[in-house]
Formats: C-alpha cells, sequence, structure tokens
C-alpha cells in the first residue's frame, strides 16, 4: 500500500544514519494503516515517527482520567486494527469511542505495553477530524453480525470485517486476471451490455426499453388532449376552405399586399389547426402496436428489441478472429428467478476466447488460470485468506493450496456418468443417465468425494448445450467442458465454437433459433473462418469459492437478486 524510504540524519554530529520512514498516501497526505501492520516487523521499525492516519472506529472506550480514549481505528486497508491512545489534554469528547465513528488524527507511533497483541500503536497529539455517529440507529453494532443482516445495510456493510476482507480478496482476483492474461498475451476488450441477442438461447434476458415512459407520456398526452372527433376534424377542415376563399376573392379584387396579409396569416392558423387535430386523432394511447396488435419495437430507441446481455462471448469472438487471443471481463445479467445461495440477477465473467485453439487448448487454459488465482490469493491476500478460514470455512486455505498445486483431472461426461450411476453410498436428488445436465450435486460429489481435487468434465452431450459449441463426430456431443471445483461445483463452462458454416446453420435451427439476428456471429464462419474455443468463469463463483462463504449474495458489493436492487 505504499513504499517506504530511506531518511539521512545526523547523529550526536558524528555520523549519517539511515532510518525507514512509512510512505504516506499520494493523495491524501495520510499513512494507510496497512503501511503501518503490514509490515514484517510490525511496525516496530517505525516507532518514534510522527504520522497522520484516518479510519472508522471498530470499537472503542473512554478509559480512566489520563486517557479519553482507548481506540481500535480501520482505513481498509487491512483486516489489522491499529490501536489509537487520545489523551484528555487532547479531546475529552466521548463520541470518538462510538463504533463507526471516523476519525482523522495525528500522533506518534509508540511501543505498547506488553501484553497487548499489535508491535505499535498511536499516542494522538491532534485531531484534524471527527465523522460523528447516531449510536441509537448505527446498524453496525460491535458483536458479529449475521450475513443476512447486513444485506439490508448494503450502504454500511463494508465496514465489517467479513465484507471488507471479501472486497479485497475480489480486488485481487480481479487484478490476477488481468495480470495472467496479459502474461500470455491476451488483449482486454470491452464487450456491449446492451445487445440484441440471445447468447445462450434460454431467453432469460432484462429487456432495455424506453416503450414504457413513451408509452406514460402518451397516456399523460392523451389525457390533456383527448382524441378529437371526426365533426371537429371536419369543421377544422371546412374552416381552411372558407379562409383559402376569401384570400382567392381578396386576390381577385387585386388587393396589396398590407391588404391581404392578414387574410394569409389566417388562411395558415387554419390549416396548423388542422394539422395538429389529424395527428392526434391518430394518435393512441399505451404502447405504439403493429396492424397485427404486436407491440411495435420499431417505435423503440434501438428500433428493435434490446436487452441486458448474458454474455460476451459471442461479440468478443469477433475481435479473436482478428486478434487471435483476447477476453472479456465485465458483468452480464439473467433474468432466471431463482433464490438460491448461488444464483445472482447481476454478475460478473471472465470470458477468453483464444484463434487456432481447440478443446484441449481451452483446458489447458482454464486449469492453468484457475491455479494462477489460487496461488495469487495466497502470495497476496493471505491475511485476508486466514481471516475468511478462521471465520468461515476452516479448509479455505488447504483448499486453495491444494488447487494450485494439483493437476486437474480430466474425464468425459459418459465417463462421469458411468462413475455417478454406481455410487451407492449417496441418495441423488437428481436421476443419473446419460443425457442428463449434471446437478450440483453430482458435479460436487466427483470433485469432494471420488476424486477430492478439480475436475473437468468434457464432451457433452449436444441437446442441452448452446447452439455455437463444436459438434463431434459421433453426432451426439459437443466439445464443451466444465471446470468443477469443491464447495461449488461448476466454476467454469467452455467449449471449442463451431466454426463451419453450414453445422452452425443447423445447430441454430435444431434449437428454433432464428438467424436474422446472428447474420453478423455467422459472417465469422463466411468471411476466413478459423477454429476457436474460450470459456467463462463466474467471477462471484471463484469468490465464493476462495472465501468459503455459503451465499453468493456476500461475494458481490450490491447483489440484485429476485426483489432486491437497493442502492
Amino acid at each position: 500500500m505504499g513504499t517506504t524510504e530511506p531518511l539521512v540524519s545526523e547523529v550526536e554530529g558524528m555520523s549519517l544514519v539511515a532510518r525507514e520512514v512509512v510512505a504516506k498516501a499520494k493523495y491524501s497526505g495520510r499513512v494507510i494503516i496497512n503501511a503501518i501492520l503490514g509490515r514484517q516487523d510490525g511496525g516496530i521499525a517505525l516507532i518514534g515517527q510522527k504520522v497522520i492516519v484516518g479510519g472508522w472506529v471498530k470499537t472503542g472506550r473512554v478509559v480512566g482520567r489520563s486517557t479519553s480514549a482507548f481506540l481500535e481505528l480501520n482505513d481498509g486497508s487491512c483486516s489489522a486494527n491499529l490501536q489509537v491512545l487520545v489523551d484528555a489534554n487532547v479531546a475529552a469528547e466521548k463520541q470518538l469511542a462510538q463504533t463507526g465513528t471516523c476519525v482523522l488524527v495525528e500522533g506518534t507511533l509508540k511501543e505498547p505495553p506488553e501484553d497487548k497483541k499489535q508491535k505499535v500503536e498511536l499516542l494522538v497529539e491532534d485531531i484534524l477530524h471527527v465523522g460523528p455517529v447516531d449510536s441509537s440507529t448505527y446498524p453496525i453494532a460491535k458483536t458479529k453480525l449475521p450475513l443476512e443482516f447486513l444485506r439490508n445495510h448494503m450502504n454500511l456493510r463494508a465496514r465489517t470485517n467479513t465484507i471488507s476482507a471479501v472486497a479485497r480478496i475480489r480486488h485481487a482476483l480481479a487484478l490476477a486476471t488481468h495480470t495472467f492474461f496479459d502474461k500470455n498475451g491476451f488483449l482486454w476488450v470491452h464487450t456491449p451490455i446492451i445487445t440484441t441477442s440471445d447468447c445462450e438461447g434460454a431467453g432469460e434476458m432484462f429487456q432495455v426499453t424506453t416503450l414504457f415512459s413513451e408509452a406514460e407520456r402518451r397516456d399523460q398526452e392523451y389525457a390533456a388532449n383527448p382524441r378529437p372527433t371526426e365533426a371537429e376534424v371536419e369543421a377544422s377542415r371546412e374552416a381552411v376552405l372558407q379562409k383559402g376563399e376569401i384570400l382567392k376573392d381578396l386576390k381577385s379584387q387585386k388587393k396589396n399586399k398590407k391588404e391581404i396579409e392578414p387574410a394569409v396569416q389566417e388562411l395558415m392558423k387554419a390549416k396548423d389547426i388542422v394539422s395538429r387535430l389529424e395527428e392526434r386523432l391518430k394518435r393512441k394511447p399505451g404502447m405504439p402496436r403493429k396492424d397485427g396488435g404486436g407491440i411495435d419495437y420499431s417505435a423503440d430507441y434501438f428500433a428493435r428489441q434490446a436487452f441486458l446481455t448474458v454474455s460476451g462471448q459471442l461479440q468478443v469472438e469477433t475481435y479473436a478472429c482478428a486478434l487471435s487471443s483476447v477476453y472479456t471481463f465485465g458483468p452480464t445479467f439473467r433474468a432466471e428467478n431463482s433464490h438460491t445461495t448461488r444464483h445472482l440477477a447481476e454478475f460478473w465473467m471472465v470470458e477468453p476466447e483464444i484463434a487456432f485453439a481447440d478443446l484441449q487448448d481451452d483446458m489447458n487454459c482454464a486449469e492453468d488460470y484457475v491455479r494462477f488465482l489460487c496461488q495469487w490469493l495466497l502470495d497476496h491476500c493471505l491475511s485476508d485468506m486466514e481471516f475468511m478460514n478462521a471465520m468461515f470455512d476452516k479448509t479455505a486455505l488447504s483448499r486453495l493450496r491444494m488447487v494450485a498445486s494439483t493437476p486437474f483431472i480430466r474425464i468425459t461426461y459418459t465417463e462421469a456418468i458411468d462413475i455417478l450411476s454406481k455410487v451407492t453410498d449417496k441418495q441423488f436428488e437428481n436421476k443419473v443417465e446419460w443425457g442428463i445436465d449434471l446437478a450440483s450435486e453430482h458435479e460436487r460429489y466427483l470433485t469432494e468425494n471420488v476424486y477430492k481435487k478439480p475436475v473437468i468434465v468434457y464432451n457433452y452431450p449436444k441437446d442441452f448445450k448452446a447452439f455455437y459449441m463444436r459438434l463431434n463426430d459421433d453426432g451426439k456431443t459437443v466439445a464443451a467442458m466444465d471446470v468443477l471445483v469443491p464447495k461449488v461445483g461448476e466454476l467454469i463452462g467452455g467449449s471449442q465454437r463451431e466454426e463451419r458454416f453450414d453445422v452452425l446453420i443447423s445447430r441454430l435451427e435444431e434449437k428454433n433459433l432464428p438467424q436474422e439476428p446472428y447474420e453478423w456471429y455467422l459472417d465469422l464462419r463466411r468471411h476466413g473462418t478459423v477454429k476457436h474455443a474460450g470459456f467463462g468463469l463466474g467471477f462471484e463463483r471463484m469468490v465464493l469459492f476462495a472465501t468459503g462463504l455459503e451465499n453468493i449474495r456476500d461475494t458481490i458489493p450490491f447483489p440484485r437478486y429476485p426483489g432486491k436492487a437497493d442502492l
């Protein structure tokens, strides 16, 4: 969270020695708490230095006469709190000790008493800022709060140890993602959030439209200006004819321009009234409709139906077929009315696409990527992972170490079904037979009970897989693969893409998908077709896998799910 620099000073007027100076945050001038407590020595080498620190009080209490407040301060840079002592002659207000209070203080780092866990604490000499808290209404108490409760306070839940740790883990995984793909020659491509095509073909998409606001405007306009009657329109037309005759008569009398002008104005005014009445006569309240009664989307903002994307894969393929190795990392949306602990309406996907690659290349990339993510957390986010390991899942760290260091098992879908059909120590809720889509219970059994490590299952039946997956020579399966991991089940889904034009057309027909929205996609096969492959990793599922949390709603800052779209 910052670098240190040596400070050269004269000691006893005889020699020059160097001591470390803790670095300040570049844009706020304060010292980040992790720059003190995150050091290998716990901050011992910094004792005696004057620093400015800011943060929010986790716990605090007023102690004795000589000290006004004893605070545990956290600024979100790490899970550890800095012990802060405020003497009575500096500030006597009890507000400092209230949980949630924000303070910016200046003081000197000193060695704490021997019985303290930390190796350094801050003795405050000046209070620079106090952001008070109304303790009667502040919902984030000192005690451990249920995660479900915190979802109702999303504006404040990041101040808790758990959610702040998850945020830092999520950041680390995002940084690891960009690092991995950059090191392996991939380019990051920003694919659209608004799209007109359904990548998965499931139809569970959020529609993007301005027609509802347009319909409301039309209703309001119709209420303020009711549709005229035919008699009113006819009367206004008759007025135009009359005023036209008056003007014609004036011209026949050879009147001058000044005498004719009022009649011209009257005629123009009458024509304008007719035009507006005829326009109102055509208008109808509510949605614009076609002659057949269906909604007329040509009147919509994009002049056709548009949706929030369920995947950036199809669009990123266009860049893979020009730049070779690319990936997209962004939000995606599913309008599935699911209330499970594994589903969100808005979530993030990492989707690489590799030109000149087949299914084996795809599996190799997926395995390397997951192992890289796990090792990155162990190398760069260990303290937060230790917190999650202690508080939520005692196997979180060992699971990361296992995945980072262990080659994945690879089996075909047919082999997986054969293994699961012979299971006798567990009764599956979903029947096991060839042709089913593996359920989470099947996936987790393979990884947690059979192999006790990640498993890649490949060559799935074509019937329940997407149209773009390459058809295998057997005509029954496609070159698709899923990476299954303990705790979560499916973490990655991918495939070799169907590059053959005629086969892709047939697959669209099999799935009863219209060809027109995919013409641009078919062009990739018409013009310079190339074999290519890719996959998608659900980013929140990776956070879920790493942290050991039970509900995916706690892995994203602002979860969206049925009935919930706060903030």
